[in-house]
């Protein structure tokens, strides 16, 4: 009998595994799918390098710099502010940037009394709140409003703002603090590094959780015994295995195009300043920013839009508004892949916190859901939960 079981090897999963072995104690983890990691992966087509979803790794996390040497994901950055379409502007911050300072202050969308407006919302601290009714609370209004709300959107998978506030400024203080990238070798290097010295058994599937002294669980049909489990799943598949309330989950939809000429020549994130021309919330030239991503001659082009309880929308759609985003025909620029992610972020209600959940006798479950939805909440969740499993196992952690 192990010490302790864990059932799911995504990120949370994985820094559970590696805290525990750290301090000694045996660790046994499984997962339904081939390869560790959960929802962060990254496939070679056609030469490329694509991600399971867009998504950036901030070197800021501190989650992420306690688990890995960042060094080692070699990441590659994007333009540290945001490109606007539209007014065609750019928000760069000036010590990274700054060629752009002019830009950024006389461009018409940061306007005299909005940085202070900014700051006052990044200093406001109200319990239980929407972000949207936190912006209203600080006077954040105009054309530095609909830019927030597009790149926001994309971060949290929430266009109406109903996102705890608090939640989203602790993510905009890690943008604040940090340049967003990716790795030489795609977004799954940082569950690979996090696998290193830890065994992984996949293609193993929990259907079943019994809680106890010694609790069981039913891993293809036989029964496994430990002293802890911690099932570090998605959050439907927690609450199939453990009763625990199902945590609902936002969606994503990410559209990744191959082009021979690159739409702009820029490294930023470009957000559409202009509200209601299209569905996406976002687009990138990856290979801008990161080169390893593309062949030799080709660019890669990503285009996020929202799933809100429907369809993706039609790619006819995503592609005008790309166009239009960048100045630019389409009609040549070739599919590779759409991911459909209807469960990439967890909801996130105001009044929500981090938490650590022992759903019964030594039982514990861990995830974005629970950590907040993004790497570090992931990683923070399984850390913690790790520490907790610890105490109850008498051990103690220099």
């Amino acid at each position: 009998m192990t010490d302790v079981l864990i059932i799911g090897a995504g990120l949370a999963g994985l820094r559970a595994a590696r805290v525990l072995a750290d301090a000694g104690v045996g660790v046994q983890i499984i997962d339904a799918a081939e390869r560790p990691g959960g929802r962060v992966a990254t496939d070679a087509v056609d030469g490329f390098l694509l991600d399971r979803g867009f998504a950036v790794l901030n070197p800021a996390y501190p989650e992420l710099r306690a688990a890995v040497d960042v060094a080692d994901l070699r990441l590659q950055p994007f333009g540290r502010g945001v490109q606007i379409a539209g007014p065609d502007v750019t928000l760069a911050d000036p010590t990274r940037h700054p060629g752009l300072l002019r830009q950024t202050l006389g461009g018409g969308v940061l306007k005299p009394g909005d940085a202070v407006a900014l700051t006052r919302w990044l200093a406001t601290a109200r319990p239980g709140t929407s972000l949207a009714a936190s912006l209203d609370d600080a006077g954040v209004t105009g054309d530095v409003r609909t830019v927030l709300n597009a790149f926001l959107s994309g971060v949290i998978a929430d266009a109406a703002g109903a996102t705890d506030a608090g939640w989203v400024r602790r993510l905009v203080g890690f943008f604040l603090r940090g340049t967003p990238g990716l790795p030489v070798d795609g977004i799954a290097s940082l569950p690979a590094l996090l696998a290193r010295g830890v065994t992984v058994d996949t293609g193993r599937t929990a259907t079943a959780v019994t809680p106890g002294a010694h609790p069981t669980a039913t891993i293809d049909g036989e029964q496994v015994a430990a002293r802890v489990v911690i099932v570090a799943t998605d959050a439907a598949t927690a609450t199939r295995l453990t009763g625990l309330p199902t945590r609902p989950m936002r969606g994503l939809a990410t559209w990744w195009f191959a082009t021979d000429a690159a739409p702009a020549g820029h490294p930023f994130i470009l957000v559409d300043g202009v509200r209601g021309r299209g569905p996406v919330v976002n687009t990138a030239v990856v290979s801008n920013a990161a080169p390893s991503y593309a062949p030799p001659g080709q660019h890669l082009v990503e285009a996020s839009t929202l799933l809100d309880d429907g369809p993706a929308p039609r790619e006819p759609d995503v592609r005008r508004h790309v166009g239009a985003l960048y100045g630019t025909p389409t009609d040549a620029w070739r599919t590779l892949r759409v991911d459909i992610l209807p469960r990439s972020l967890p909801d996130l209600p105001p009044g929500w916190r981090p938490s650590v959940t022992e759903v019964a006798k030594n039982v514990h479950v861990a995830g974005d859901h629970l950590g907040g939805g993004s790497f570090d909440g992931a990683l923070a969740s399984g850390r913690r939960t790790a520490e907790v499993v610890l105490k109850r196992l008498g051990v103690t952690v220099g």
